[in-house]
């Protein structure tokens, strides 16, 4: 069977599981199993019998929706990649968006301070400090879990990690009125939502914040304003459902020009807001 044929036939059988990218998926589980780049898939061999055996237990386990992500070990957001499995948040194509904003309110300060809360597995901050390389990127979690993810894929790369919780007072007094951008893609679902199974696999913690999701974006606001030199900017990812509501929190915590900006689907999905 050809790789074309292979892959007709893979993403018919993601599709009937319920993949959301089936094609997208399939190309990825083939190229793992063959090891080329997906960009050069079609023209690779098909597969021998031991790379066809690894494959249809990468296409059974995604099948039974077991994160794509943590079949391959990779997970891409903006120029990195970074090391993703059990115990730790998986990046998300929709936090481009929080990226990009922030790259856009980093523009034009020089050897800026940055500071991403809830990092996960601090592709975020590396994200950042690739696009940024005069800028000093501390990353910061709380989850253990999410730690050991953070410190592997930032060793060696300038980005501080530090251990915290961002709901306690006080936190991170030491960057207390020194940083220029404050990112933040925290937990914002709330508790009991139904969920794809994809994310049920991540923590609980880095998904769920309370009744309305907003247990953790709350104190975030109050931390981010401390945190930012007169000037400086918070961006924070949030659910499509919640503009309105993060808009105001952020304006409770004092920040000014408060906006939301749409993803690529047109979904509005990250809000900033300026401390004066």
């Amino acid at each position: 069977m050809t790789v074309r044929a292979l892959l007709v036939r893979l993403t018919e059988r993601l599709a009937a599981a319920g993949v959301a990218s089936p094609r997208v998926d399939a190309e990825l589980l083939v190229a793992h199993a063959l090891g080329v780049p997906r960009g050069r898939l079609l023209l690779a061999d098909p597969p021998d019998a031991e790379q066809a055996r690894v494959l249809e237990d990468l296409v059974a386990r995604r099948a039974a929706r077991e994160p794509l992500q943590h079949l391959v070990g990779t997970a891409v957001l903006g120029p990195v990649e970074v090391a993703v499995g059990p115990g730790v948040f998986v990046p998300r194509p929709e936090t481009e968006t929080l990226l990009e904003l922030a790259l856009g309110l980093l523009h034009g300060r020089e050897r800026p301070v940055v500071v991403d809360l809830c990092t996960g597995t601090g592709a975020l901050a590396l994200a950042i400090a690739h696009a940024r390389p005069d800028a000093t990127v501390h990353a910061v979690d709380a989850d253990p879990g999410a730690l050991v993810w953070a410190r592997r894929n930032t060793a060696g790369t300038g980005v501080t990690v530090h251990e915290a919780d961002v709901t306690v007072p006080g936190v991170l007094a030491g960057l207390d009125g020194t940083v220029d951008v404050v990112t933040c893609n925290p937990p914002y679902v709330p508790e009991g939502t139904a969920v794809p199974p994809e994310v049920v696999a991540d923590p609980h913690v880095a998904v769920f914040a309370g009744a309305d999701g907003l247990d953790v974006v709350r104190p975030v606001a109050t931390l981010a304003h401390r945190l930012l030199r007169g000037g400086g900017a918070v961006a924070l990812e949030h659910d499509e459902s919640h503009p309105a509501a993060v808009r105001d929190v952020l304006a409770a915590a004092g920040f000014t020009g408060v906006a939301t900006v749409t993803d690529l689907a047109g979904r509005p999905r990250v809000t900033s807001g300026h401390r004066a």
